[in-house]
Parts: C-alpha cells; sequence; structure tokens
C-alpha cells in the first residue's frame, strides 16, 4: 500500500559536540551526533516532502533555546524540505517569556513551542505562571505540543479548557504504558481530553512506549486505532519521532506498522494523517 509524501510531523536533529545535551548520556545509543545527514540516510526509502523539528534539549533555559534554533535554521540550505521548528519557551515563568517568544516569532521557521513537561508533578500543568505562559502562545500564533505522560491527562485537559485559544498538539497519544498494558486509565483520560476541539494528536513515540525488544504490532495498534477514533481523520498527525524511535525499530519498521494499520483508508484518509493535517497545524 502507497503512501503520499509525507510531512514528518516530529523529528530530532542533534550535536552533543554543539550543545549539551545530558539526557543523552545515559543511552548510548543516540549519544553521537543525528543531523540532516543521518535522517537523509534513515529515511531513503520514503519519499519525505517536509518535516517539522522539535527542540530536545534539557536544560529548561531559552538562551540555549535560541542556541538550538539558530544552529537548526543554518541547516535548512542544506535541506529544503526542513519546514518548521517546535522551539523550547520556559511558559512557567508566565508573563516574562514574552520576551523570548517575541524573539522566536522573528525566526522564519519558527511555528510552535514545546515546554517538556512529562517529568512535572501534574499540578505544574494548572499552576497559574505556566497558564499564563501558555495563554500568551496566541497572541504570536503559536501552537503547543504537549509531551505528557497518561497520568497527566486529566492535568492536561484542564490546561487546555483554560486556554482555549491556543492549538494543543498531544505528542506520542500522552505516552500510554503499553509495556505494562495501561488501557482504561489512558483511554477515558484520552477521550475526554478529545472532546476539545483545539486539540490534535500526533501518532508517534508508541513503540518505545512498548517492550523494546519483543513489541508486536498487535501490541500498539489498539492504541493507535483508539487515538484515532477519539480525534477523528482531520486531528491526527504522523511523526517519525526519529532518532528516539530507533531504540525500538528503524524508520521504515514503524512506517510499516502505520501503513498496515492504514490499508483500509481512503487515499484522502492517508494524505491527512500524513501531509495534509501537519500543514494546517504547523504550516499555517
Amino acid at each position: 500500500m502507497s503512501i503520499p509524501p509525507l510531512i514528518d510531523a516530529h523529528v530530532h536533529l542533534w550535536n552533543p559536540n554543539h550543545l549539551g545535551y545530558g539526557w543523552l548520556e545515559s543511552i548510548p545509543a543516540l549519544h553521537r551526533p543525528y543531523g540532516v545527514d543521518e535522517y537523509r540516510a534513515a529515511t531513503a526509502d520514503t519519499e519525505i516532502e517536509g518535516m517539522i523539528f522539535v527542540e530536545c534539549t534539557e536544560s529548561f533555559s531559552d538562551a540555549v533555546s535560541r542556541r538550538e534554533v539558530d544552529w537548526v535554521q543554518s541547516l535548512r540550505d542544506d535541506e529544503a524540505w526542513l519546514q518548521g521548528i517546535v522551539a523550547h519557551a520556559s511558559l512557567e515563568k508566565g508573563t516574562d517569556v514574552q520576551a523570548h517568544l517575541s524573539w522566536l516569532s522573528d525566526q522564519p521557521l519558527v511555528t510552535g513551542v514545546r515546554r517538556i513537561v512529562q517529568d512535572e508533578a501534574p499540578e505544574f500543568l494548572t499552576s497559574a505562571g505556566f497558564v499564563e505562559g501558555v495563554q500568551l502562545l496566541r497572541d504570536y500564533d503559536f501552537s503547543f505540543d504537549l509531551t505528557i505522560q497518561s497520568h497527566q491527562l486529566e492535568a492536561a485537559t484542564e490546561l487546555v479548557d483554560r486556554c482555549p485559544n491556543v492549538q494543543f498538539v498531544v505528542d506520542h497519544l500522552g505516552k500510554p504504558q503499553i509495556r505494562d498494558g495501561e488501557w482504561t486509565g489512558w483511554t477515558d483520560a484520552l477521550e475526554k481530553l478529545s472532546d476539545r476541539e483545539n486539540v490534535v494528536c500526533k501518532l508517534s513515540g508508541v513503540l518505545t512506549e512498548a517492550n523494546l525488544d519483543s513489541w508486536t504490532y498487535d501490541d500498539v495498534v489498539p492504541y493507535l486505532e483508539h487515538a484515532v477514533t477519539c480525534f477523528g481523520i482531520d486531528r491526527i498527525l504522523f511523526g517519525g519521532d526519529w532518532p528516539v524511535v530507533r531504540l525500538a525499530a528503524d524508520y521504515s519498521t514503524w512506517l510499516d506498522v502505520l501503513r498496515r494499520a492504514v490499508q483500509e483508508w481512503s487515499v484522502a484518509e492517508r494524505t491527512a494523517l500524513f501531509r495534509k493535517n501537519a500543514e494546517r497545524i504547523y504550516l499555517r
């Protein structure tokens, strides 16, 4: 089954020799440069129309964010299909983050913001400063990538309710613990979040939430199917999560999982997942 030329809505690039990525030190398979050339090699058998870079520093520093954005934008001369950047911003600063958001808004490729909250307590998501910072994103026409774990889904729903004018993108299906068989709590919470029309969901990061060494198609497909049922065809995006996906499979294998899952879909539905929805959310 063929898929259309795709826009990969979740790609990481890094060079530990340029910026510090302390979180990589405990993951030897990833602790080396992964740049445009490596991504091109990993996707050589896939027709990529464009990709969205998602920030990957760990410092929660706006100064480091600027260095990362500058570096990634410098790569575009080498690869024209680098079409957008989701940059870090320390949104918990509330209105004090405005200077950084203004700087980001002047950068030609920045289209969204992420502040990783997956390791924060759920109440962080509804703290006054963080909510205020997220609310500011509407003024800059930035989307917000919501990188959370499943136990934070309820708090994420409350955050969305407080920011009705912001476009939210749930990364990695809200990280259900597939390897542990988590189901009912995640399904119910994701369905509730999906009732908010300003939220879309990336079909990404699924294999690394399953057993890295022994996952099967049958392990992961129910989670993909539930996300599609919740959000519908027009609110799901494909994300490769490269190179993190390499911990569980190569890029082509992950793409094959999705090909199999959507083999009965129409051409229009597959185009929405693999390209059109990403264009609408990130490249508007």
